[in-house]
């Protein structure tokens, strides 16, 4: 069987696909599947530095796709979760450096060694985003619940439709305060506006961020809701779909009772 690949995109920067992107490899690949995921935010190449894998590249995603080195030169194994491979993007290209041919040709080469092949989209719909969902099967849009990066989210979903492309949503960095208390956009607010499937809700967590600083995977840390949050999304991804959607807010509460329960507090 020949594997599925899965664009992870938003259309705006910052929300957070290139965490999302590496933290669903490590999911992914934790439940068994052999796992490449490629960044292709050539120019500029973040992926690598999140993954903690940045010492390690010899060729890039542009070198692969123009046939200069083989799938397996150019895929850097990760040494701590098995079948989870790393294909990085080019810092001296551009993204004009690919066309939509090289990409299908490219596509259909990964498709014969891995499983699942998540590519990491660069912001915004010029080339680099076309030559990212060309070959893709699947599309997970990224969206914050703010109402810039939900006004762009709406119209990369367009554009993924138009490609007949069915999109799924992760709404990430919800602080459950800040919608409790008005000043932040509830995920149901960002479903009723996008109106696509929703796989996943990630809160805000101090642990990504260490994750990224030290390019461990945020999904080895039992202690982490994001990290939980998304060994689900993964599980979703795969055809589980009884695993279920964590709303933050019940999840923030449940949080905050058993840990008050401890000290005679309780929050409701």
């Amino acid at each position: 069987m020949e594997g599925k690949i899965i664009v992870i995109t938003s259309g705006k920067g910052g929300v957070g696909k290139t965490t999302t992107t590496a933290a669903l490899g490590a999911a992914i690949a934790l439940e068994g599947k052999r796992v490449a995921v490629v960044d292709m935010d050539i120019g500029l190449r973040n992926l690598d530095v999140v993954m903690g894998l940045e010492n390690r590249i010899v060729f890039n995603v542009v070198d692969l796709a123009k046939g200069r080195c083989k799938v397996h030169q150019a895929s850097i194994k990760d040494r701590r979760i098995e079948n989870l491979f790393l294909i990085p993007a080019s810092q001296s290209d551009n993204k004009t450096a690919l066309s939509t041919d090289d990409m299908i040709r490219l596509c259909k080469k990964l498709r014969q060694e891995f499983d699942v092949v998540l590519i990491d989209c660069p912001a915004g719909i010029e080339q680099g985003f076309e030559n990212s969902v060309v070959g893709a099967d699947e599309a997970v849009v990224v969206c914050t619940p703010e109402v810039s990066a939900v006004r762009d989210a709406d119209r990369i979903i367009g554009l993924l439709y138009a490609r007949s492309i069915t999109p799924k949503l992760i709404v990430n960095r919800i602080v459950p305060r800040l919608v409790q208390s008005g000043d932040m956009l509830s995920h149901k607010d960002v479903v009723d506006v996008l109106s696509i499937e929703l796989i996943g809700l990630v809160c805000m967590d101090d642990f990504v961020i260490t994750s990224t600083n030290t390019g461990t995977p945020v999904v080895l840390d039992k202690d982490s809701r994001a990290g939980q949050a998304f060994r689900r999304i993964a599980m979703r991804l795969l055809g589980n779909t009884e695993v279920p959607i964590v709303d933050p807010l019940e999840d923030n509460k449940g949080f905050w009772n058993r840990i008050g329960s401890k000290i005679g507090l309780r929050r409701i």
